[in-house]
């Protein structure tokens, strides 16, 4: 292999962990919540402490809320309702997030909450 090929291949490889890096690091939440919740990002409910992420697959629904910084233990919710059923939740003490909380929604609406310290969000009826 001659130099141009090897610097054409370092090139390339570096390109890649740049560009994996930075998705790393606008995302952070995102590829957390991806790990905990199957399927896709269906909604964002932001604010003032935090953001609760919401993915649907499969009649499946589940919820996970982060911190808006994270730093030291905080008291942290989240929980998913579909119409007509119980909720599913998570509450706590937690330094970076709590859930996740799934619920079998089929085709019926759910009612998501989340919460950090004092901030909180309360989606209404969604995803009907």
């Amino acid at each position: 292999m001659n130099s141009g090929a090897i610097c054409r291949r370092a090139a390339l490889g570096l390109a890649v962990l740049s560009t994996s890096g930075m998705l790393a690091l606008v995302s952070p939440g995102s590829a957390a919540a991806a790990s905990y919740c199957a399927g896709r990002e269906v909604r964002k409910l932001p604010f003032s402490t935090g953001t609760v992420r919401v993915y649907k697959s499969g009649g499946y629904v589940c919820a996970v809320t982060f911190p808006k910084r994270q730093g030291p233990r905080k008291q942290m919710s989240v929980s998913v309702q579909a119409r007509g059923s119980r909720p599913a939740a998570d509450k706590g003490v937690f330094a970076h997030h709590a859930g996740p909380a799934k619920v079998h929604a089929g085709r019926r609406c759910v009612w998501i909450k989340g919460s950090v310290g004092t901030g909180k969000v309360s989606s209404g009826w969604i995803l009907c």
